[in-house]
């Protein structure tokens, strides 16, 4: 048996050749403007390609110059007076904005002592350009056809943001000086930008690529008015987290900010909301030192400072409301394009904070917890086949959980198939610590009613029908629990199927039953519930049935 074919990577990101494309009208600034620009970021050890041959002719792109635009990682556009009047630069433009939809890029446009505005509607020497090109065309179609192309690419990339350059009121003396700051002030941009890291988001990202697909696509649907929010929920393990660190290096490259708040449940348990602001607005705006009095003062200064940013924020183990109204209150706090995704084990949270799209991360399907098994088990795709039975039953096992796949398949690295069946029966009878630690955060943050309930379920309903569950937890607790069930629906703990009976997790429902077991873990008649037939007889036998104990 030979584990699937896959190549492990440490993150969930994309290689580029070179960091900068230029594309610029040779005429205008390649001894100027463009030519110092791109001086300063070979200085900076940026890798940058720039034409400086000028060997093109006609509208068509090169092989070369066409490969270079696939493979950069940020283009910057300098638009000049007569930029437009190049068709070969109009046609590197369009292919520049259909790689823009690309993944991990980013367009940088730098307006020439020209407005904005020109470009975007092209007004000027760009209308005067492009009329002059529907002259030339007037007679083909299909080079009509190109020039409306042309005109989009325009809109689009002067709709990005960008840097202004502008030449008038500018004595000569000074203007050497003038656009050195400018040059220097986009080096910074451009470097801050390829500094960026990507976040390490699995040894071996089995099953990853369709789900962060998924999440993308949800991002993109809709309107592009406006910040978006978007919350992936899912039960603890499930891959909430890894997921949102391949989206976030995905499309980190668009924003001007960013920010990966991890552990929001743990951080907000040893520090308070300012500190998370801190945290917050120090990252995305670069700053070191930002101290806070007050909640309210963080959320002013968030929405004050990220007004007119492009950021993209990633609030990941969210469990309170509160975490939200302050960091994240509402879109409107945020630029347009913004994107704001929360993860969390409770989707009612969302619904909360009126976050409408949202992603439920479900458990691998049989061939993706194989996979992901057996890279933790093995760390190679030769397995020996003696291993093949005792493997899927640890598959059946694991559920589909990814956390329980990856911290079962590390254990078992390099031990017999004989330790592996030992193992293997070991934690059925007494489930992982390190599995039922990050399961048992989400029944922790329950009530005391909820937990019964939660119990009551683990233990001895799981697979009844909902109303025959609903009915017996109701005359033993004396309190509809319809809200409770809903409560722990919400929260990813139970399920209802299509028919209407009570699912839950194989690993969710070893979890309960465990805090149940260490009640009394040599007693069974101490115990607050009894399913095992043998804990029922033995506590039957010894006549120790204590008063609150549940038992089928």
């Amino acid at each position: 048996m030979s584990a699937p074919s896959l190549t492990p990577s440490s993150s969930f990101g994309y290689a580029f050749t070179y960091d900068v494309f230029i594309s610029f009208r040779g005429t205008d600034t390649r001894y100027g403007f463009t030519g110092n620009l791109y001086q300063a970021l070979y200085r900076k050890g940026i890798h940058t390609f720039f034409d400086d041959k000028e060997l093109w002719k006609g509208e068509g792109i090169t092989p070369s110059l066409l490969k270079a635009i696939e493979e950069s990682r940020i283009a910057i556009v300098v638009f000049s007076k007569n930029y437009a009047s190049s068709s070969f630069c109009l046609v590197e433009l369009v292919k520049i904005m259909e790689c823009i939809k690309g993944k991990g890029r980013w367009v940088f446009p730098v307006f020439y002592d020209v407005d904005p505005s020109d470009v975007r509607h092209q007004k000027g020497s760009y209308r005067e350009a492009l009329t002059k090109h529907e002259e030339r065309f007037k007679d083909d179609m299909e080079k009509l056809e190109k020039v409306q192309k042309w005109r989009a690419a325009l809109h689009q990339a002067a709709n990005l943001s960008g840097n202004d350059f502008k030449l008038d009121d500018i004595f000569l003396l000074d203007r050497r000086e003038y656009e050195h700051a400018f040059i220097e002030k986009i080096v910074k941009e451009i470097s801050n930008r390829i500094a960026r890291v990507p976040l390490h988001v699995a040894d071996y990202p089995v099953g990853l690529e369709s789900r962060v697909l998924k999440v993308n696509s949800l991002l993109n649907g809709g309107s592009n008015r406006g910040a978006h929010m978007l919350g992936i929920y899912g039960v603890g393990g499930i891959g909430k987290t890894t997921i949102a660190k391949a989206v976030y290096n995905l499309i980190a490259d668009q924003f001007e900010g960013l920010c990966f708040l991890e552990n929001v449940r743990e951080k907000s348990i040893k520090h308070d909301l300012a500190y998370l602001q801190e945290m917050v607005l120090c990252k995305i705006l670069g700053e070191k030192a930002i101290q806070l009095t007050s909640v309210s003062e963080g959320i002013s200064l968030i929405k004050q400072r990220f007004k007119r940013k492009k950021v993209l924020l990633v609030l990941d183990d969210v469990h309170k409301l509160e975490q939200l109204q302050a960091i994240a209150g509402s879109p409107n706090w945020f630029d347009s394009g913004s994107i704001i995704i929360i993860t969390t084990r409770d989707k009612h949270l969302l619904a909360s904070h009126m976050v409408e799209r949202t992603y439920q991360v479900k458990e691998y399907d049989r061939k993706e917890a194989l996979e992901l098994f057996m890279w933790n088990a093995f760390k190679c795709d030769n397995v020996d086949p003696s291993y093949v039975d005792i493997s899927n039953k640890v598959v059946s096992y694991a559920s589909g959980l990814p956390l329980a796949l990856v911290v079962i398949g590390s254990n078992l690295y390099g031990k017999s198939v004989q330790e592996w069946i030992s193992a293997l029966e070991e934690y059925k009878k007494i489930p992982n610590e390190d599995i039922q630690s990050k399961l048992k955060v989400s029944f922790d943050a329950l009530s005391e009613y909820h937990k019964n309930i939660f119990l009551d379920i683990a233990c001895c309903f799981k697979g009844y029908h909902l109303e025959e569950v609903e009915n017996i937890l109701h005359a033993h607790h004396d309190v509809s629990p319809k809200l409770g069930i809903s409560v722990l629906v919400e929260k990813c703990l139970i399920n209802i199927d299509m028919n209407g009976y009570v699912t839950q997790h194989d690993l969710i429902q070893d979890m309960g039953q465990e805090i149940v077991r260490q009640e009394s873990p040599k007693d069974p008649g101490k115990r607050s519930r009894l399913w095992l037939p043998e804990d029922v007889i033995q506590v039957l036998q010894e006549n120790t049935v204590s008063k609150s104990m549940w038992a089928v």
